[in-house]
């Protein structure tokens, strides 16, 4: 393409095409992408809060609550009290789940790999740096927008 193509149009068609390669990798097994991840950090990070885990894949919690909510439905995940704290529950793995998780492990060490194939480390850290300023670009782009105002009745 000869012209300069917007970054955030890159941005976007990146994360739709890996979502894309995730999901034909998951065919058969009856998870979405999301569903995939939250899984794979689940089984990453045994006993994360709720909160901890949206962060970890920074996703909203309402999102995180309703795919973690239909993975508790389906007896993949367990959700548990913390022994320090009783307000905290703490994710985990039922063992269907740990199961499952264990046979989908590789494909996302091989997703993973993918996305930075060819990159020297020192690409993937300034990559990481250059999206994490983007985020934080569209948090003030976000936050700095005036309210919406609303129409005067005539």
């Amino acid at each position: 393409m000869s012209e300069q193509e917007p970054v955030g149009l890159l941005i976007g068609a990146a994360r739709r095409r890996i979502k894309q390669a995730v999901g034909h990798r998951l065919r058969g097994h009856g998870l979405t992408p999301q569903q995939f991840w939250v899984l794979i950090n689940v089984r990453e990070r045994e006993g994360l809060a709720l909160h901890e885990l949206a962060a970890r894949l920074r996703l909203d919690q309402p999102t995180t609550s309703r795919i973690v909510s239909l993975l508790r439905r389906r007896k993949l995940v367990r959700m548990g009290g913390h022994p320090g704290d009783r307000r905290r529950c703490c994710l985990g793995l039922s063992a269907s789940g740990r199961e499952l998780v264990d046979r989908l492990r590789p494909l996302a060490r091989e997703v993973r790999e993918a996305v930075v194939h060819g990159m020297s480390a020192t690409e993937q850290d300034r990559l990481r740096r250059l999206l994490r300023q983007v985020m934080a670009n569209m948090e003030r782009f976000e936050t700095a927008a005036p309210a919406p105002h609303e129409e005067s009745p005539s």
